[in-house]
């Protein structure tokens, strides 16, 4: 395990650890109120880590592979004793697994459970990523917890897919297929095979038989999610957003430009800054299954910190990557002041200017849910996304492209993105997917965020305000800013079958005509917080 330790330190650039010595305690069994009982393991120095603060983090991934030698034992090597537990329903630990359902009222059980051990130090940090920050959220207001450090996550975990104005496909979905089979042998290996069959099973007709095309069974997760959306009083129990203004401890936020959760991320971000509570965030150029230090480092020099009742090293309250110039920037406050919006506007003949438009006829093309737009890079849970060269995506007839001449200075854009686009379908029912991407000076375009809306009245002559990713990019002089225009990203969001069908019975795909308008009246738009730099 030395061996492992070293090479973990050496994989994502941890300082030296303060001991290698490290014991683990399996299978503690921790009990909830309903007489279900909890499985987790303790990491801890072998000698002297009943003294230290608790490392807590609450786990439906199991207690061993990335989450126990990835996560656990750094810490543990470095002033922690750590507790990982399996949620209910998973890897030994009691119940049935209703994902989100029983996080608070375990998590909570597990703190007073915590807190009674002989081992205990009178402190406890909240550690994790995703569902594990999720389940943070759900019992951050607890008098055990000093601290915590949600990664890549938010309080309402799931609910942002669930948009009845436009419905995230490929996360959930993998991630219920994920689930379903994950304590099965070789779970690594037969998640690559499962990413192929989940791509095979996303094109099912209807999309509610796609779980039994995948794995061969239903999956009540994922027909859950295709038969609620986000609104429905199905979800009300696992939204924790009314509980952040309410967290006192001080709270670490780590984000990624591309990450799935970045949206919902942000709000609670603002949430905490609006009631004046303690709390930083980081955004770095990461997606969902990045893996660097910033976590770890934050747990140690953040967590650490208040668990013993010290301040964390000085640093700018807001953190941002900057992608384009590849620097970090600090900040006051998310949003950052002193970037105005600045309207892009569409220009006939592929042009994008800050002039208003001429008049000119609307662009069309035609887009066939039978052969859908496809997803290419972008905030998706797959190995490879994020910022990829977009150049062959955007030679599809199904896609337009309107791009500013050379900039003569570089400019900045950090914040909130919007678009307006007057759009007209020969459809009722028609997506409006939009793309802010980064030509170089060789006229590769590279994505920097996008977004997509649902039109229910698209035959009519509508203005879709589309709310874009946010982020923190500069454009370069030399470089041309881009905007692409399409009807779907598949499958990261569900294609839109064009007959007002529900998502999950839609048998039939119908095309349709898309017109995009650009004239002194129709004056569609990317709208940018923009800053000139030097």
């Amino acid at each position: 395990m030395t061996l492992m330790s070293r090479l973990l330190q050496r994989g994502i650039g941890l300082d030296t650890p303060v001991i290698r010595d490290v014991t683990v305690q399996h299978d503690l069994r921790v009990p909830m109120p309903d007489g279900v009982e909890l499985l987790a393991d303790r990491w801890a120095p072998r000698t002297g880590g009943a003294s230290l603060p608790t490392a807590l983090l609450r786990s439906p991934y199991g207690r061993a592979g990335l989450i126990g030698t990835g996560m656990a034992r750094p810490l543990a090597e470095r002033g922690f004793q750590v507790l990982i537990q399996s949620v209910r329903g998973t890897f030994g630990s009691g119940g049935e697994f209703d994902p989100f359902r029983h996080e608070r009222t375990d998590g909570l059980a597990t703190l007073e459970w915590v807190v009674e051990q002989p081992w205990f130090g009178d402190s406890i940090v909240l550690v994790g990523a995703s569902y594990l920050g999720y389940t943070q959220w759900a019992m951050a207001d607890s008098p055990q917890v000093k601290a915590m450090i949600p990664n890549e996550t938010e309080s309402a975990l799931t609910l942002e897919f669930l948009r009845a104005d436009g419905l995230s496909l490929e996360t959930p979905f993998g991630w219920g297929t994920m689930v379903a089979d994950q304590e099965r042998p070789f779970p690594l290996l037969r998640r690559i095979a499962q990413g192929r069959k989940d791509r095979r099973a996303l094109a099912t007709l209807p999309l509610n038989r796609a779980d039994t095309a995948a794995i061969g069974r239903p999956s009540g997760y994922i027909q859950d999610f295709l038969a609620h959306d986000r609104d429905d009083e199905h979800w009300a129990g696992i939204d924790h957003r009314h509980r952040v203004a309410q967290v006192g401890v001080p709270v670490s936020s780590i984000a990624g430009w591309y990450d799935i959760f970045l949206p919902g991320q942000l709000r609670d971000f603002e949430i905490l800054q609006a009631a004046g509570r303690p709390a930083r965030l980081t955004v770095g150029p990461w997606t969902h299954l990045s893996r660097h230090s910033t976590p770890i480092r934050e747990a140690l020099g953040f967590g650490l910190a208040h668990a013993r009742g010290e301040q964390p090293p000085e640093r700018d309250p807001v953190r941002l990557y900057v992608t384009g110039a590849e620097t970090w920037q600090g900040f006051g406050h998310w949003p950052p002041p002193g970037y105005p919006p600045r309207r892009f506007h569409l220009q006939p003949g592929g042009a994008l200017a800050t002039e208003p438009p001429v008049e000119s006829a609307p662009e069309v093309y035609r887009y066939d849910p039978a052969d859908p737009t496809p997803a290419v890079g972008g905030a998706r849970m797959v190995p490879g996304p994020g910022r990829v060269d977009n150049t062959e995506l955007e030679a599809r007839p199904d896609v337009l492209a309107y791009t500013t001449p050379p900039l003569d200075d570089d400019v900045e854009v950090i914040g909130e993105v919007g678009a307006e686009i007057w759009f007209r379908s020969s459809l009722r029912y028609a997506d409006v997917f939009v793309r802010l991407c980064d030509v170089d000076q060789r006229g590769r375009s590279y994505n920097v965020c996008d977004g997509l809306i649902s039109l229910t009245d698209a035959d009519e002559l509508t203005r879709a305000t589309v709310t874009l990713w946010p982020t923190a990019h500069r454009f370069k002089r030399g470089h041309r800013i881009r905007v692409q225009v399409s009807s779907g990203a598949f499958p990261r969001y569900a294609r839109n079958p064009g007959t007002g069908e529900p998502h999950a019975t839609a048998t039939t795909l119908r095309a349709a005509d898309q017109a995009v308008h650009h004239d002194p009246a129709h004056p569609s738009a990317i709208i940018l917080p923009t800053s000139r730099t030097p």
